[in-house]
């Protein structure tokens, strides 16, 4: 390591020896600072979903124009997701995370300056697609610290950096809920945030590192995109994260348009949700390290189309008490998903490099480089489901009045994702174009394992 540039040149978490003598502890100080960094990140990229509770009618913004608002900002986070992936490989992850947390004081101070009412819509757009940055330090994050930690330790360190980055939309959600029990402003509310980005942006300068091995490798994504399984497992990846982050922008607008809860009622019980579904998604890593991520997944799905089932109950009953406890349920269903579906990207990616006769440090070089470049196109298709969900209930609501419409559709896209996952990952017949019948041909990893 050069102690100017913070560059490790040799790194093999898969060697036991060096892990327990060097690697974990190192491994571990930067899965710290890059939760930090991409905690805030999670937190602009989300402000929006409660800037909309301060703006009431002296704004001058439908219901419509706030979903739209919400949407958009949702497919920003979602786009950066691939160029951040990139940046990895480019700059560094050390070198990255300063860049990309020092980047969020841009839509902070921007909305800070327009935040009042008699400011356009168009200009409320403008700067909320601004936030959508915030998006692109998950993919940047997840991809660096997939290559620090060894595929035996990957469920539970990237189940715990996403889970403590996806905290980050709670967080300024509990936030948002004391500026306005305070009588505070939405400007207070971004102020608080200023600080905090110079915070995170110092530590990963004095904490962080970069792995020689991971920079310049910019061919990693070109390889990973070519692969099917970056495809499905970005399919499946809609119907987790997606879903958690499109409720995490619509769920406070839900509950104020159907069942007319004021913004302070309404941020009472926005951020439960979130809280638990982030707190829960090294939960499901864990799982899926000890009994297979596809499997997790596949019954997660099960329970996910279950509690839509009876949101559609509520929904047409108007039942706020069952509409919100199941919503929490459906919150955590998705956050637990989230940390089983990023457990099986190494796993898939061993498993081919396995498939192929690679052996050793050799498939473990294979599978840290492909599955911490299909992570960022993983990530970015899977944030798209946000945009879904919003539109989704936009329509809905012009439609209909309510979010019904919107949780039939969602109901029947877990449905598929069940099929999905068990037609590939867990049949045992699974398509040979998939190449899940040579990976089989390795009795020490399937894909069923993964």
């Amino acid at each position: 390591m050069t102690a100017a540039g913070k560059w490790i040149e040799q790194w093999d978490p898969e060697d036991e020896t060096f892990w327990k003598e060097t690697g974990e502890k190192i491994a571990k100080r930067n899965l710290v600072f890059s939760v930090l960094s991409e905690h805030i990140g999670f937190s602009i990229w989300t402000v929006w979903s409660v800037l909309v509770l301060f703006m009431g009618p002296e704004y001058g913004l439908t219901p419509a124009d706030k979903f739209l608002l919400t949407s958009m900002v949702t497919l920003v986070g979602a786009v950066v997701r691939v160029p951040y992936t990139f940046a990895v490989a480019i700059f560094g992850g050390r070198n990255w995370t300063i860049i990309s947390a020092s980047l969020l004081l841009i839509p902070t101070v921007a909305a800070f300056a327009v935040m009042k009412p008699g400011t356009s819509f168009d200009t409320f757009l403008w700067i909320g697609l601004l936030a959508g940055i915030g998006g692109g330090n998950f993919a940047s994050s997840m991809t660096n610290i997939n290559a620090f930690f060894p595929l035996r330790k990957k469920g539970w360190a990237l189940g715990l950096n996403a889970g403590g980055g996806n905290i980050g939309v709670p967080v300024i959600q509990l936030v948002a809920l004391a500026v306005i029990g305070a009588s505070g402003g939405p400007r207070v509310l971004l102020g608080i945030y200023i600080p905090l980005i110079l915070v995170a942006a110092v530590l990963a300068a004095l904490y962080m590192d970069n792995l020689s091995s991971v920079k310049n490798d910019t061919g990693a994504a070109k390889d990973a995109a070519k692969d099917p399984h970056t495809w499905i497992m970005s399919f499946l990846y809609v119907g987790t994260f997606g879903s958690f982050i499109g409720y995490a922008f619509a769920f406070g607008q839900v509950l104020q348009v159907q069942f007319g809860r004021t913004p302070l009622q309404a941020a009472y019980l926005t951020f439960i949700g979130p809280l638990l579904g982030s707190l829960i998604r090294p939960v499901g890593g864990w799982l899926a390290d000890k009994y297979g991520g596809a499997k997790i997944t596949l019954y997660n799905y099960v329970g996910m189309a279950a509690a839509t089932g009876v949101l559609i109950i509520a929904s047409m009953q108007k039942s706020l008490p069952l509409f919100v406890a199941v919503f929490v349920v459906l919150f955590v269903l998705s956050g637990l998903g989230n940390g089983s579906t990023y457990k099986m990207i190494p796993g898939i990616f061993q498993a081919k490099a396995l498939a192929k006769g690679l052996e050793g440090e050799e498939a473990a070089a294979y599978g840290r480089r492909l599955s911490g470049a299909s992570m960022g196109l993983i990530g970015a298709v899977g944030a798209l489901g946000g945009v879904g969900i919003n539109l989704a209930f936009r329509q809905s609501f012009l439609s209909n009045g309510s979010g019904t419409g919107a949780f039939v559709v969602f109901l029947a896209f877990y449905a598929l994702c069940f099929v999905v996952t068990w037609a590939v990952y867990l049949r045992r017949t699974a398509p040979a174009t998939m190449a899940a019948a040579a990976a089989e041909a390795k009795p020490q990893l399937s894909y069923a394992e993964v």
